[in-house]
């Protein structure tokens, strides 16, 4: 799908509209608990395999979401206001040139609902769905 812009929104339109139906285990909320199994409540790792978000994207901003697009992923971060409580939905698909495949979604409200953590989560199953695609890559080389 590369960038075609229409193609994408059209995308981000029909996921939205039933995410259960793309995502039947269901929309993973950040906490505690999933931090810790992240590794990303380390202050000072002592592994120095460190994952870091080095790819670029093309950012495009509307006033209901942020979507962020390179050669491989899509992305759209949507922040959401539903009464006092502030939530950030965090999306992400591959890029695939048919269509796009997503992968994962998170949701993050309260105190880890700040722009830093959103980033350190999306940096973080940006680089796992990345390592499960080079291996699936692998095994169907040797295959």
């Amino acid at each position: 799908m590369e960038n075609n812009l229409p193609q994408i929104e059209e995308f981000y339109q029909k996921i939205t509209a039933d995410i259960n139906a793309w995502l039947p285990e269901g929309v993973i909320e950040v906490d505690l608990s999933l931090l810790q199994s992240l590794g990303l409540l380390k202050y000072h790792s002592l592994d120095k395999k460190e994952f870091t978000l080095t790819r670029y994207f093309h950012l495009l901003e509307s006033t209901e979401k942020i979507t962020l697009i390179n050669e491989q992923f899509i992305v759209w971060i949507v922040p959401e206001k539903i009464g006092n409580r502030s939530l950030t939905y965090t999306l992400i698909a591959l890029n695939h040139p048919e269509n796009p495949h997503l992968e994962t979604a998170f949701s993050t409200t309260g105190i880890y609902n700040s722009s830093r953590l959103v980033l350190r989560v999306l940096e973080k199953f940006l680089y796992d769905i990345q390592e499960t695609e080079d291996a699936l890559r692998m095994i169907r080389k040797i295959s």
